[in-house]
C-alpha cells in the first residue's frame, strides 16, 4: 500500500509479528512514508500502532518483511537507520537521579554525536525546560518528564521522528508547545511519524493518514482526499412550522426528524455527480413544507476513521 513515492524516506514491505499465543500483531504491513511528511497513524487500542513503531525502531523483532531507511535495511545497517530515527514512547522511561541536561546530552551522545551545547540548550528552550536543566529527574512533574522524553528522542537531530501518543494524558501548555515544535521541526526537512486519540489533532496536522485495525492497514490516504471520498455532508433545514412525521413521498431521501419535529436532516455523498439536494427540496415545496435557514458540514476525520473501522469489522462478520 502506497508505492507511489520513488524515492520514500521510509520503506516497510510485508512486515509481520505474530507471538507463540497465535496472535497476530502485524499482518503483512506495506507503508512507504514520503520524506518531510507528516503521517498520521490512527487505530483503536491494540490495533498494531505501537508494535509497527516498536519494530521499526529496533525496539520488537519482527517475525516477517522488512524495513529500509533511506534505502538501507534497517537490520543489516542498524547503526545507520538508529541514527536517523528518533522515538518518543508512550511510556515514561528516564533516568530517576540524573540531571536533565545530563540526560538529554547523554542520548545525543549515545547516537554518536558530538557535544553541542548551544544545540541542547535550544532544544530545551523549545520545550520550556531550561530553566529545569540542572533539577533532577525524579523531581519533575509527569508533565516535565514528558517533555525531557521529547527532548532525547530529538537530541542527536533525527530525520525520522516517531511520536508515539505524545500528548495523551498531558497538560494544554505541554500539548501547544509541542505541536509548535512539529511545525517547525516539519519546516526543517524532519519526518514525523505520529499517533493519537486525538484525532483533531491528526486533522489539524497530518498531510496523509493511515488507518490501522487488528494488525491490517485498511487505508492509506492523503487527508483532505481522504475526507473529499469518505466524509459525508449533512444538510440540515429549520423547518418553518413543527412537522409531526416525514411524509411517505420523501422516504426515498433517508431523512430524519428532530428537534421536536422542528429539524430536518440530509445525508448525502458530496463527490456524487448528483446529490438530491435539489429534487428534496423540489419535493418539499411541493408538499407545502417550508424551511427557515438551512446549513451544510462535512464529517470530521473522527467520523471517517469510526466508519472506515466500523466497515471492516462488519465485512470480517
Amino acid at each position: 500500500m502506497s508505492r507511489d513515492d520513488p524515492d520514500p524516506v521510509l520503506s516497510i514491505r510485508g512486515l509481520r509479528k505474530s507471538y507463540a499465543s497465535g496472535t497476530e500483531a502485524l499482518k503483512a504491513v506495506d507503508l512507504d512514508i514520503r520524506r518531510g511528511e507528516i503521517f498520521a497513524l490512527l487505530g483503536p487500542n491494540g490495533a498494531g500502532k505501537t508494535t509497527l513503531i516498536s519494530i521499526v525502531c529496533g525496539i520488537v523483532t519482527a517475525s516477517g518483511g522488512e524495513v529500509l531507511v533511506d534505502g538501507r535495511h534497517w537490520q543489516d545497517d542498524y547503526r545507520f537507520a538508529r541514527k536517523r530515527i528518533g522515538l518518543v514512547p508512550q511510556e515514561l522511561h528516564t533516568d530517576a537521579f540524573e540531571p536533565v541536561i545530563s540526560t538529554v546530552s547523554f542520548s545525543r551522545e549515545l547516537f554518536g554525536k558530538g557535544p553541542d551545547p548551544a544545540y541542547i540548550e535550544r532544544l530545551l528552550r523549545d520545550l520550556s525546560l531550561w530553566d529545569k536543566s540542572r533539577e533532577i529527574m525524579k523531581e519533575l512533574s509527569g508533565g516535565m518528564k514528558r517533555r525531557v522524553m521529547i527532548a532525547k528522542a530529538l537530541a542527536h537531530e533525527p530525520e525520522i521522528l516517531f511520536l508515539d501518543e505524545p500528548t495523551a494524558g498531558v497538560d494544554v501548555e505541554l500539548r501547544r508547545d509541542m505541536w509548535a515544535l512539529v511545525r517547525r521541526l516539519r519546516e526543517n526537512g524532519t519526518t514525523i511519524i505520529l499517533t493519537t486519540h486525538y484525532i483533531e489533532e491528526a486533522e489539524e496536522m497530518a498531510d496523509r493518514v493511515g488507518v490501522i485495525r487488528q494488525g491490517e492497514l485498511i487505508v492509506v490516504e492523503e487527508k483532505h482526499a481522504l475526507m473529499r471520498k469518505l466524509g459525508r455532508k449533512e444538510l440540515k433545514l429549520q423547518l418553518a412550522e413543527e412537522l409531526a412525521a416525514i411524509p411517505a413521498q420523501l422516504a426515498d431521501w433517508g431523512l430524519e426528524l428532530s428537534d421536536d419535529g422542528r429539524e430536518l436532516t440530509y445525508r448525502f455523498d458530496a463527490t456524487a455527480d448528483r446529490t438530491g439536494i435539489p429534487s428534496l427540496l423540489a419535493a418539499m415545496r411541493d408538499l407545502g413544507i417550508g424551511f427557515k435557514d438551512l446549513d451544510t458540514r462535512q464529517s470530521s476525520l473522527e467520523e471517517i476513521f469510526v466508519e472506515l473501522v466500523r466497515e471492516q469489522r462488519s465485512a470480517a462478520e
